[in-house]
C-alpha cells in the first residue's frame, strides 16, 4: 500500500466482537483470566491495551517495521506517556556510564534529559557534535560509543542529518551502537530512518502524528526483533505507557495525515519563499529552499519538506517581541505539528533550558523566530506575518492592544517550558 492508503488502514482490523470499524477505546485496567495465567493476551492494562496496540500497529507499518504479530505483538511499535517518556525507555536500554553521541541541534527537553537528568542518574558521558556534518560525527565516534541520538531536520536550526552515511559510519566503529533518529519533524510521510539503517524512531507523538493540539504522547518503532523485546520489557517495567483515549486520539490523527503533511508542506513552503523576499528578514532556514546548505540532501533523503520553518527578523530583541506579540492567526505558544498555526521565540521559550553558550554556538538567538505552519488558508497567513512585520518596523515599545484571534493575547513562557 502507498502511504497515503497506509495512515489509514496499516496494521488494523475490524474490532472483532463487534465489527467497529475503528478501534474502541478500551479503559478496562484487568481482565478476566479463564484459568491463573490463561488469558485471551490481555492481563493487565500497562502491559496490554486494545487500544494502544491499534497505534503501535499502525505507527510500525508507517514507519517500515517488517516484524510479524509472531516476532512481536505490535509490529515493534510502542506508546508513551509523552516524547520524553518515550526517550527515557531508550535510556533504560543503556548501561550506566555509557558514552552516547547526540546531535547538538536538539528539542531543548532532549538536551535537558541527557545533561541535567541521565548525566547524574545514569552517569551517562554524553558528547553533543554537529552531526549535520559527517566527519564531525567520525571523529566524535569511538567504539564505546552506545547510543546515537539525532533529529533530522533538528529543533530548532532546521539542519538535516545524513542519516544513510550516519548509520553507516557509526556501525563501522561499533557494530552494536544503537541509533536512534527523533522523526518527529518529517513524520513517516517524508522520511523513514530504518529503511536508512537507523534501528529506533522516536515520535512526540503530541506532534504532527495527533496532530490537534489536544494529546501529549510518545511513540518508538524498531523492526529489529531483539530489540522490540528489549523495548517491551522496559515499556511495561517502567510503566510510562500512553493511555487508552490518548492512543485512540493519536491514532485518528494519523488518519488524516497524508492530507495534512501535504497541505502543512505546501503552505510552508510558500511562506518560506515569501520570507526570503521580505526586506525585514536577514536569513530564513527552511529544508525545501535552494537557499539551505543541505537542499540537495533533503531532496534526496525526503519525500517532502515539512510544515517548520525558522528565520531571523531584522533589528533585536524588541522587534522579535512586537513581531511575536502583533499576529493574530500565529498563536503564540509552544509546541507544534497540529491544524492552527503557531508561532515561538526558542531562546525564551521551548529551548530555555539549553546552556546560553550552547545556544550562542548553534545560532538560537533573540532574533531567531521558528514558524509551525497549520493548515489554513495560505494567503490568510501571509497576511498575519504582515502585520508581525508592520509592529516590527514601529518604533513603539508598547505592547499591541489588538486580542488574538481565538483566545486571549499570548504570555511570556516561563523559562524551561516545554516547546
Amino acid at each position: 500500500m502507498r502511504m497515503s492508503t497506509r495512515v489509514i488502514h496499516a496494521g488494523q482490523r475490524p474490532e472483532p466482537v463487534t465489527g467497529a470499524v475503528m478501534p474502541p477505546i478500551f479503559t478496562s485496567s484487568t481482565y478476566a483470566q479463564r484459568s491463573p495465567g490463561e488469558h485471551t493476551g490481555f492481563e493487565y492494562s500497562r502491559s496490554h491495551n486494545p487500544t494502544r496496540y491499534a497505534l503501535e500497529r499502525m505507527i510500525a507499518r508507517l514507519e517500515g517495521s517488517t516484524l510479524s504479530e509472531s516476532d512481536d505483538v505490535t509490529f515493534g511499535g510502542f506508546g508513551f506517556a509523552s516524547g520524553l517518556a518515550a526517550m527515557d525507555c531508550v535510556c533504560e536500554l543503556l548501561t550506566a556510564g555509557d558514552e552516547v553521541v547526540c546531535f547538538d541541534d536538539v528539542y531543548g527537553g532532549t538536551n535537558r534529559q541527557f545533561q541535567r537528568v541521565r548525566a547524574r542518574s545514569q552517569g551517562l558521558r554524553v558528547k553533543f557534535v554537529d552531526c549535520s556534518d559527517v566527519a564531525k560525527f567520525e571523529r566524535a565516534m569511538t567504539p564505546k560509543t552506545a547510543l546515537v541520538w539525532v533529529e533530522s531536520p533538528s529543533n530548532p536550526m532546521l539542519k538535516l542529518c545524513d542519516l544513510r552515511a550516519i548509520a553507516r559510519a557509526a556501525k563501522a566503529k561499533n557494530p552494536g551502537v544503537l541509533l536512534v533518529c527523533d522523526n518527529t519533524f518529517a513524520t513517516p510521510m517524508n522520511q523513514r530512518p530504518i529503511e536508512l539503517g537507523f534501528d529506533v524512531v522516536h515520535h512526540s507523538a503530541t506532534k504532527y502524528l495527533g496532530g490537534h493540539s489536544d494529546v501529549v504522547g510518545g511513540v518508538l518503532v524498531t523492526g529489529n526483533r531483539e530489540l522490540a523485546q528489549r523495548i517491551r520489557f522496559h515499556q511495561n517495567a517502567v510503566g510510562a505507557v500512553m493511555s487508552p483515549f490518548d492512543s485512540y486520539l493519536v491514532l485518528r490523527g494519523i488518519k488524516t495525515l497524508a492530507v495534512r503533511m501535504e497541505r502543512h508542506g505546501e503552505s510552508a513552503g510558500r511562506i518560506a519563499d515569501w520570507l526570503e523576499s521580505h526586506s525585514q528578514v536577514d536569513r530564513v532556514i527552511y529544508p525545501g529552499l535552494a537557499s539551505h546548505p543541505q537542499h540537495p540532501l533533503a531532496k534526496r533523503q525526503m519525500e517532502g519538506f515539512g510544515g517548520m520553518i525558522t528565520f531571523f527578523v531584522k533589528g533585536g530583541l524588541d522587534e522579535a517581541r512586537r513581531f511575536l506579540e502583533s499576529v493574530h492567526l500565529f498563536t503564540l505558544a509552544e509546541s507544534l505539528g497540529g491544524v492552527e498555526s503557531l508561532i515561538e521565540h526558542p531562546a525564551i521559550m521551548t529551548h530555555a533550558s539549553v546552556p546560553p553558550e550552547m545556544r550562542r554556538e548553534l545560532g538560537i538567538s533573540d532574533t531567531l523566530i521558528r514558524l509551525s505552519v497549520g493548515i489554513e488558508d495560505v494567503e490568510d497567513l501571509i497576511a498575519d506575518l504582515s502585520l508581525g512585520f508592520a509592529a516590527a518596523r514601529s518604533r513603539s515599545n508598547g505592547r499591541t492592544s489588538r486580542p488574538r484571534e481565538g483566545g486571549p493575547a499570548g504570555r511570556k513562557a516561563a523559562p524551561g517550558r516545554r516547546r
